[in-house]
């Protein structure tokens, strides 16, 4: 026959399948990061919000009010953005300055944190000793100084 595959083709084309599908569920259980990508960095400020999403959280607030019985995500979201394409630049407007003000923000602690990074873990190391208020830091060159007093006495 042409073009048709005989028994035989057809089952080694199965156990091939279903290794692969073996190989796919194993690895997708213990995801590691792609070559080249390192893994985030917990302190990293996270991305500002759209104008969009700036305009979800009230209108989150005012759904649920409105809505109490319904608990879907998807309604809400779809709700938002049905009521987002209606408003006019003018309803948008608010959203966007808090949008950008969020940016403004966003971008200084970017480069604060990139600083930081560039500055190597020293910086990291004096800043974890300087996450102690003044009072503990006064408390222990006190507790210091009364030790050494002790000894003086003796």
């Amino acid at each position: 026959m042409k073009g048709g595959k005989s028994k035989g083709e057809s089952k080694k084309a199965e156990t091939k399948l279903a290794v692969n599908k073996k190989g796919a569920a194993a690895t997708k259980g213990g995801k590691k990061p792609a070559k080249g990508k390192e893994p985030k960095d917990p302190n990293k400020p996270k991305r500002p919000p759209s104008a969009f999403f700036v305009f979800m959280e009230d209108f989150r607030k005012q759904f649920k009010k409105e809505n109490p019985d319904n608990k879907a995500v998807s309604a809400v979201g779809k709700a938002a953005g049905v009521k987002w394409k209606s408003l006019t630049d003018a309803e948008k407007a608010p959203y966007a300055a808090k949008a950008e003000k969020r940016k403004a923000e966003y971008e200084k602690s970017m480069k604060s944190y990139t600083k930081k990074q560039a500055e190597g873990p020293a910086a990291v190391e004096e800043e974890e000793e300087s996450g102690k208020s003044e009072s503990e830091v006064h408390d222990e060159n006190d507790d210091e100084e009364e030790s050494e007093e002790e000894e003086d006495d003796e």
